[in-house]
């Protein structure tokens, strides 16, 4: 129905068209030239707004299609001007395609670089090439069929050309194969772990759109009888995608709403100024700043500023978490019995660092499998080896008895191998039924439909549903996926790794950052699923890895260190001395307590926060003394983590009042809170990746030595952080998560700071890290405040001093973190976990 509207519109505005420039003084030609550069703008946009790669240099197909359209005309004695478009589309395509195979060969800034030397190549050939091209004069001689002589009749062939491509592009894109490229746009690493052969399909898109180009080419060659090297031109490509921007990169209609204001600029503002290209280039500029949904996304924009649609995914309000079986596809399942995934003897090396040395994995049918290890132990880095991620640098993997070494990731996920990722991975601007529906349908016939609509493949929306009920998402069905708590966005990767149907399933740390009861949930859900296929699990909970695992192997330093049953593990000296360390009771009883003093440093009054329509934090109050350490629990989607928004900026409250040292922070930017000494370490760390660790403590320093709380040298930071002192001239991003995590409250520290907020700290930790970083926290209430968000209660609650319990942004009680640590039942009455 969307697309009937769509076309209906397309059709309407085509036959209105010459009409209405009419009215303003202009007549069919500058329509013919609208109908042409929207017809360029669609097929440059099928990559630029739909695939996600950005072409600097795409007037080399709009010119190559109008010279191989011409030098066909004038060898045929223009006998045919069907013929010659067709001649001139079917070589654009196949050059395309040879073109596409090289420079779809790097991605980002690399692609668009190759696309803009192609372009400037591309218009030197055929400024220098007179004796085919005509050089500087152009190519001419080219003659329309009688019944075209007049400009009204060419544009009635023109715009009925284009609206039947317009429909055949708007129904691949919304096709199964046009979802894809979306995917691609979104996150291309997890398309490519869903099973779909990225470079495939943007070889594809790569083709149609410069085919689409092409043809407009061509017509514009019949609409002028000539044509020159100025549409290969750097300058002519830089305009198509000034079109495509003004117009809306993500609105079908965006591309001709460009080209229509592209020519009505130039007719109206040439006539005043022969430098009419500046005055385009400042409104560019414009859009690209101010409008980035261009044109046809300007009333969505204007309606969300001031009548914002409510949004529930960061609070999960719509969610029906009721408990549901397995999908049958996945229940359905017959066992061999045997070794399903194995490795023998991996190695990978990085340089002069072997990351993983000789390790041998088997995981056998229809059991938990858990994989555990220190950080740094080489976990991940043996799951990237197993899902092709990385190659091996030695040994060899198979899967169900077939050699899939050295083979790529697609091609292993088709094969049956699913996986979650350490690091959420998603793709953020799709809803979640159409990030599961990416996921089934990846192992359905229907993903490389150009044809169907992707959302009316029943049997896929069935399936979808299924799982959608499964992984306890029902109701979040519209949510945005980057809009989910972390929580939710966890469930959701669980969910796309299960939804492709493999025949093994590899979880890494699905249960880093849910809370007590999701963490219950979610382990039972995957021991559900190893009763039906394997699972390799990696996950730092370890009591919970002991509750529900067959199998455990232990790695350390890159190699096996046990390989057995839970018992061997358990019980082994060697596991608990690097791994397990003193123990989550006796690192709790350590901490120091109740010594902090009277002085308020931090106050939240009457707080209030909203994403959109959602009211996220309601009238949330709380102090902060000095010298405490203040305990900020719920369950996933309670606020925790919106409240450190609010006080740090990143989120500014709605209403109410944050200070610190009785001075206001409300309204001030994230950068004028940090130089007022508040520091941040975020969930996931946030590193500067590619820079070193001594990089990362500068940049949390140099705008933070205000005077505003206490002063961190370099040597006070490595004191309670020893291990960065060896790490210092290291890349942040090739560090253990464990060093990563010691980085960023480092960088936090860095600087002046009166006030550190930790959200979930110890996420994703092996103990004995855990245990060195809480023991850190426990010396720096001698020096600062500061506020926990973290899932681990137990280590949350014997750390603080005080507890703040949120529920759906409301404070529910606050109350000294002893008692609760200490009476599991009223820690059951106030955090409902």
């Amino acid at each position: 129905m969307q697309n009937l509207r769509t076309l209906l519109t397309v059709a309407a505005a085509l036959a209105l068209l010459p009409v209405l420039l009419s009215l303003i003084g202009l007549g069919a030609t500058s329509a013919v030239e609208v109908v042409i550069f929207a017809l360029a703008a669609l097929g440059l946009n099928i990559l630029v707004g739909y695939t996600g790669l950005v072409s600097f240099g795409h007037g080399v197909w709009f010119g190559l299609g109008a010279y191989a359209a011409g030098l066909s005309a004038l060898a045929m004695g223009n006998a045919s001007m069907a013929l010659a478009l067709l001649i001139g589309v079917a070589a654009s395509a196949v050059v395309a395609l040879g073109i596409g195979l090289l420079v779809l060969r790097r991605r980002g800034v690399y692609f668009s670089l190759m696309t803009l030397a192609l372009s400037a190549m591309g218009f030197q050939l055929a400024f220098r090439w007179t004796e085919v091209t005509g050089g500087e004069n152009g190519l001419g001689g080219i003659e329309r069929p009688g019944f075209l002589d007049d400009n009204l009749s060419f544009y009635i062939l023109v715009a009925v050309l284009a609206f039947l491509v317009g429909a055949a592009v708007l129904r691949v894109l919304q096709s199964p194969v046009g979802s894809v490229l979306v995917a691609i746009r979104e996150n291309e690493g997890r398309a490519q772990a869903l099973g779909y052969d990225v470079q495939r399909y943007k070889l594809m898109a790569y083709v149609l759109s410069a085919t689409v180009t092409a043809l407009a080419g061509g017509l514009l060659l019949y609409k002028n009888r000539l044509t020159s090297a100025e549409p290969m031109s750097v300058i002519f490509s830089g305009e198509l995608l000034a079109m495509v921007v003004i117009g809306g990169m993500r609105g079908f209609l965006g591309p001709a709403l460009g080209a229509l204001f592209y020519i009505l600029f130039r007719e109206y503002l040439s006539s005043y100024t022969e430098n009419w290209l500046f005055w385009f280039g400042l409104i560019f500029l414009g859009f690209v700043l101010f409008a980035r949904q261009g044109l046809v996304g300007i009333g969505a924009q204007l309606r969300e500023r001031f009548f914002p649609a409510p949004m529930t995914g960061a609070a999960m309000a719509g969610r029906k978490a009721d408990t549901h079986p397995l999908p049958a596809t996945i229940t359905a399942r017959s066992g061999s019995g045997g070794d399903v995934l194995a490795s023998d003897r991996i190695s990978k090396r990085f340089g002069a660092l072997k990351a993983v040395d000789r390790v041998s994995i088997r995981v056998r049918d229809r059991t938990l499998h858990a994989l555990i290890g220190p950080n740094g132990a080489g976990k991940t880095t043996a799951f990237n080896l197993l899902t092709g991620i990385l190659p091996a640098s030695e040994g060899r993997v198979t899967l169900l008895g077939q050699d899939i070494s050295g083979q790529s990731p697609d091609r292993i996920a088709g094969l049956g191998l699913g996986r979650s990722f350490q690091i959420t991975s998603l793709f953020p601007d799709l809803t979640v039924r159409e990030n599961l529906r990416l996921a089934v349908q990846a192992r359905h016939p229907s993903r490389t439909d150009a044809l169907a609509d992707a959302g009316a493949v029943t049997e896929v929306q069935t399936k979808v549903e299924e799982m959608m009920k499964w992984v306890g998402l029902s109701g979040m069905d519209h949510a945005r996926a980057g809009s989910l708590s972390y929580g939710g966005q966890r469930l959701l990767d669980l969910g796309l790794a299960l939804a492709t149907e493999p025949r093994i399933l590899l979880a890494d740390e699905p249960l880093a950052g849910l809370s007590v009861a999701e963490r219950e949930r979610v382990g039972l859900l995957i021991k559900d699923v190893s009763r039906h296929l394997p699972v390799l699990l990696v996950e730092h909970d370890i009591d919970r890895v002991f509750d529900l695992a067959d199998h455990v192997t232990v790695m350390a330093d890159g190699q096996v260190l046990v390989d057995g049953t839970v018992e061997d593990a358990r019980n082994s000296p060697k596991v608990r001395e690097i791994y397990i360390g003193s123990g989550t009771t006796e690192v709790a009883a350590s901490a120091r307590q109740g010594q902090f003093s009277a002085e308020k440093i931090l106050t939240l009054d009457r707080v209030n926060l909203h994403y959109g329509k959602s009211h996220i934090l309601q009238d949330v109050s709380f102090d902060l003394h000095k010298g405490e350490i203040l305990a900020l629990l719920g369950r996933n989607g309670a606020g925790k983590s919106s409240v450190l928004k609010g006080v740090t900026g990143i989120k500014a409250p709605s209403s109410g009042s944050v200070r610190l040292m009785g001075q206001e922070l409300a309204g001030l930017s994230s950068a004028q809170i940090a130089r007022r000494g508040i520091g941040y370490v975020p969930q996931g760390r946030g590193l500067f990746a590619g820079m070193t660790v001594r990089e990362n403590l500068e940049l949390g320093r140099i705008r933070r030595q205000t005077g505003e709380g206490t002063h961190w040298s370099l040597e006070e930071i490595l004191d309670y952080f020893p291990r960065l002192a060896e790490r210092l001239d290291t890349p942040a991003d090739r560090m253990s998560g464990g060093e990563q995590q010691m980085a960023a409250v480092a960088r936090a520290l860095s600087g002046d700071i009166r006030v550190l907020l930790l959200d979930e700290p110890f996420e994703g930790l092996a103990p004995a890290i855990v245990e060195q970083l809480f023991r850190t926290f426990d010396r720096l209430r001698d020096r600062l405040s500061i506020v926990i968000v973290d899932h681990n209660l137990d280590l949350a609650l014997a750390l603080s001093d005080r507890t703040v319990v949120l529920e759906r942004g409301r404070v529910l009680h606050e109350i000294e973190s002893r008692r609760i640590a200490q009476d599991l039942d009223l820690r059951r009455e106030m955090l409902w976990m």
